[in-house]
């Protein structure tokens, strides 16, 4: 997640590239035939998307320490996160843009088959901030939406809707990414998306379960999902305009996602209902150098991970 408003860098950049329409939410059937039951979401093994934050560490750790835009430990990431979705039959973008006098990238990975005009998609930004590693804000996110899709590869699922993932570059100066994707869509394209899926910080080591209460529809899959674990949700407050969600939202695009928590500090009554320790941020490496894989709590992002899959198997069926 970037800093707020008054801390971002100012970023300059263009990107031509052509970005399919995307859909979410909306499908027909046939007059009095009975729905298709909803396929259910596997599992996803919360030691898989921890190998991914390893990688993840050991790329910045041979990379000055970070994987922040322009840098060599971002690219790597990048290389890294592709190389798993091309082997697992993912048709995957590379979308290059220059921010603050340094090459970004965007990767874009799409699922063969359903609707074209009906895209589920959900995204997380893959770049730190030059401080540190990164592996919480938001190696999680990132590790938990790669996870995901090689669980869509693993299971052949065949979605009614058409599916898309994205890692955007940039986030930490300003969603420089994502928002250059929104932008060199056409107009036409972009009122096709009727939903995007969030997540920036899943596995906080002094977690909270925060739903954005953007789009009724998405906030409730997400919600719904929790209340099955008997597990109380907050809003999403903290991080709001200040993520990848942002440039879709503005745009008019419906969106949802998760969060864990970042830099405030954890309530009592927030400590009662979820555990953990009132009185401490959600997470007391936020942007700094301590933010490594000792820096994630694997109970949050188990239940989270597995409510990305939830969702993207739910709206997408």
């Amino acid at each position: 997640m970037k800093l707020s408003v008054s801390g971002r860098t100012a970023a300059t950049g263009a990107v031509a590239i052509g970005v399919s329409a995307v859909m979410l939410l909306t499908g027909g059937s046939i007059a009095g035939a009975a729905p298709a039951p909803v396929a259910a979401a596997p599992d996803i093994p919360v030691a898989n998307v921890k190998a991914h934050l390893a990688q993840l560490q050991s790329i910045a750790t041979a990379n000055g320490g970070n994987r922040a835009h322009g840098r060599a430990g971002y690219k790597a990431s990048l290389d890294y996160v592709k190389a798993k979705l091309d082997a697992a039959g993912f048709t995957t973008t590379v979308q290059q843009f220059t921010s603050s006098g340094r090459t970004g990238y965007n990767l874009v990975a799409d699922w063969p088959g359903g609707d074209t005009n009906q895209v589920v998609m959900a995204g997380s930004h893959l770049d730190s901030v030059t401080a540190g590693a990164g592996i919480n804000d938001n190696g999680s996110g990132s590790a938990a939406i790669l996870e995901t899709a090689l669980a869509v590869s693993r299971a052949g699922y065949q979605p009614t809707k058409h599916l898309r993932f994205a890692w955007w570059g940039a986030e930490e100066l300003g969603m420089v990414g994502s928002r250059y994707y929104v932008n060199n869509l056409s107009t036409a394209n972009r009122s096709k998306i009727s939903g995007y899926l969030n997540f920036d910080m899943i596995g906080s080591p002094n977690p909270g379960y925060f739903v954005y209460d953007d789009d009724p529809a998405i906030e409730k899959t997400f919600k719904d999902y929790f209340t099955g674990l008997g597990i109380s949700t907050e809003p999403e407050t903290e991080g709001d305009g200040r993520s990848d969600h942002a440039p879709f939202k503005n745009a008019g695009v419906p969106v949802g996602g998760l969060f864990s928590g970042a830099d405030y500090v954890k309530t009592a009554a927030q400590a009662a209902k979820w555990g953990g320790t009132s009185g401490q941020s959600f997470d007391r490496c936020y942007h700094s150098s301590c933010d490594t894989t000792a820096n994630i709590n694997d109970t949050a992002l188990d239940r989270n991970s597995d409510a990305v899959a939830h969702a993207v198997w739910e709206l997408s069926s």
